[in-house]
């Protein structure tokens, strides 16, 4: 029987692909996919990101659950390029809020009529997202802000994804193989995250986690859950006010040191990150608030993540070898994470990274910013084969949102000072050292047996080869099907030498029994076909670097010829007399 939902999901698959539509048609002329006439055509960084400007309107006329879903695919440098990350993440998620009476029906369908529960209720919320609002109300003689799902939110988000669903396998089938993996499974992952962030059960958990985790802190505060007005679609917290961490004047105006506060906000994510393993997901300033005596509020854990001691352990690698300068212990790290594939070139990707570590280095040799980095890494994730776990990509997009955030508050904050010193405090650094120790020693051991071993083995090995009894069992990975197509294109071209020199001696021998030479070609050609193709599809066995020294430069060439050329466009337009002029130009001097 089809559901409601079914059927406002088969209406909004139609929706969809039509808002859609234009931009899957030019990702296709692109391609050259499905189209008959054309080149491949190159796509400039302009042009991306136009193209991500209408994909963001796109998004926003969709409604809340496509707006969620820009929000995550701007953690996702591994599907989008970087002018489409750059464009998604000015994403906000600010809407409309919801007629009062249809708040107010979700508030006493969960606790009961509303002037029976709070002793008062401001109707007028103070912030409005796509998937909740939040109002002020007072409970018990406290000040509380209370979190109200929108209603009837939940069929519209259920219909949404059934339509993600559907459309991924279609989406998979025109790209290439890199991104089909990483969208393979968007879809279960935006499910997952969309309905963990509409469960306000589980946000008053990890907001109760989080809050005891900083329990003893006398620089952080996280509200207090009131948990006799909470329920699975209404969250009730004590509200504390603060000064926006961005405000910058207020800031100075209340004396407030704005390094310490950088500082503190840094430290606290290390904290939940490397340390607690459950991290508030979120941090933009409307969600980071600054008390008087410059303690940091966090607000809305709608957004959170967990992490596991395996990741935990290779981030505090990744940072002390980012710390360190050392390439190769980076890329060992991204690869153990499962970030990096262990078959992609490592001389390639280790450029990169040298290129990103000296572009971020400021006057002193020691000061680099970690969002530089991040920058430049994500700009090579779409080109190299890459791919980013849910909780991976998260950190990623919070680490560069903080260092912004810190960055903002001291233009010269040192992410990699703080991030070094904080793991020194805790030893982390000299864990490392231990552990390379511990490693070097059983490595010496083993190669001292090994002095032992292996003549012994080697000397019957040498005796088996003498006497003609060697077998050796050789297994090739081909995890890019080379040898296949490299077999499918011996076995296309037998077909074909065959085929043509079977109808060339039918015809030279016998040229009465034309028909059937002409046969054999017909049926020649479709392996003729195959053949071409095979050598017009990538064959995987090269592969040419995507990011050199040479290319980078141009990039960043192109982008400040850009940026003048824009400049230009706005003091010319700035200059007397010059909109009259461009009309005259375009129009003529018509009456």
């Amino acid at each position: 029987m089809i559901t409601l939902v079914s059927l406002r999901a088969y209406w909004r698959f139609v929706v969809v692909a039509y808002r859609f539509l234009p931009l899957i048609v030019a990702f296709l002329r692109d391609k050259r996919r499905f189209l008959l006439f054309g080149r491949r055509r190159r796509v400039s960084r302009a042009m991306q990101r136009e193209r991500a400007a209408v994909l963001l309107d796109t998004l926003l006329t969709l409604g809340p659950t496509f707006i969620k879903l820009g929000q995550l695919l701007s953690t996702r440098p591994d599907i989008l390029p970087k002018a489409y990350i750059e464009v998604l993440s000015s994403l906000q998620d600010d809407v409309p809020p919801a007629p009062w009476d249809e708040s107010k029906q979700v508030i006493e369908d969960e606790l009961g009529p509303v002037d029976e529960v709070f002793d008062e209720f401001d109707t007028d919320p103070i912030s409005g997202a796509s998937l909740g609002q939040v109002y002020l109300a007072e409970y018990d003689g406290e000040q509380v802000a209370v979190k109200v799902r929108r209603p009837n939110i939940e069929s519209l988000v259920e219909a949404d994804l059934k339509v993600l669903r559907w459309s991924i396998p279609l989406l998979v089938r025109v790209i290439d193989e890199g991104r089909a993996f990483s969208l393979d499974s968007l879809a279960d992952e935006f499910a997952k995250t969309i309905r963990q962030e509409m469960n306000y059960t589980r946000e008053r958990d990890i907001l109760e986690e989080i809050r005891g985790n900083f329990a003893d802190s006398d620089d952080i505060v996280i509200p207090e859950p009131v948990d006799e007005v909470c329920a699975p679609r209404v969250l009730t917290m004590e509200y504390i006010g603060g000064t926006k961490i961005n405000d910058l004047d207020e800031l100075e105006a209340k004396g407030l040191d704005r390094t310490t506060l950088a500082t503190t906000l840094q430290r606290a994510y290390l904290q939940m990150i490397i340390v607690d393993g459950v991290f508030h997901a979120d941090p933009h300033p409307g969600n980071l608030a600054v008390q008087d005596d410059g303690t940091i509020i966090f607000y809305d854990f709608g957004m959170s993540g967990t992490v596991d001691p395996f990741i935990q352990e290779k981030i505090v690698e990744f940072y002390i070898a980012v710390a360190n300068q050392d390439i190769p212990g980076i890329l060992d790290t991204l690869i153990e994470m499962g970030t990096l594939s262990p078959t992609a070139d490592r001389e390639v990707m280790g450029d990169v990274l040298e290129l990103a570590i000296a572009d971020a280095r400021g006057e002193d040799i020691e000061q680099y910013r970690v969002n530089q980095i991040i920058e430049q890494v994500e700009s090579t994730i779409y080109e190299f084969p890459l791919r980013l776990p849910r909780n991976l990509a998260l950190i990623l997009r919070v680490a560069t949102v903080v260092e912004g955030v810190c960055v903002t508050l001291d233009e010269d904050f040192d992410f990699i000072d703080v991030a070094t010193d904080y793991l020194t405090e805790q030893g982390y650094r000299e864990e490392t050292v231990k552990q390379v120790a511990e490693e070097g020693a059983d490595q010496l051991q083993e190669t001292a047996q090994a002095l032992f071993t292996v003549p012994p083995k080697l000397d019957r090995v040498l005796d088996t080869v003498e006497r003609d009894n060697l077998t050796v069992n050789v297994q090739i990975d081909d995890e890019n099907h080379v040898l296949d197509k490299l077999a499918k294109r011996i076995s296309y071209s037998i077909i074909v030498a065959v085929g043509l020199l079977s109808a060339s001696i039918i015809y030279s021998f016998q040229p009465q029994q034309w028909r059937i030479s002409m046969a054999i070609l017909v049926l020649t050609l479709p392996m003729m076909f195959f053949l071409y193709r095979s050598f017009k599809q990538p064959s995987g066995l090269r592969a040419q670097p995507q990011f050199t020294r040479q290319s980078m430069r141009e990039q960043r060439e192109d982008d400040e010829r850009r940026d003048r050329e824009e400049q230009s466009g706005r003091d010319s337009d700035e200059r007397p007399g010059a909109s009259i002029a461009t009309y005259k130009t375009d129009h003529g001097d018509g009456e």
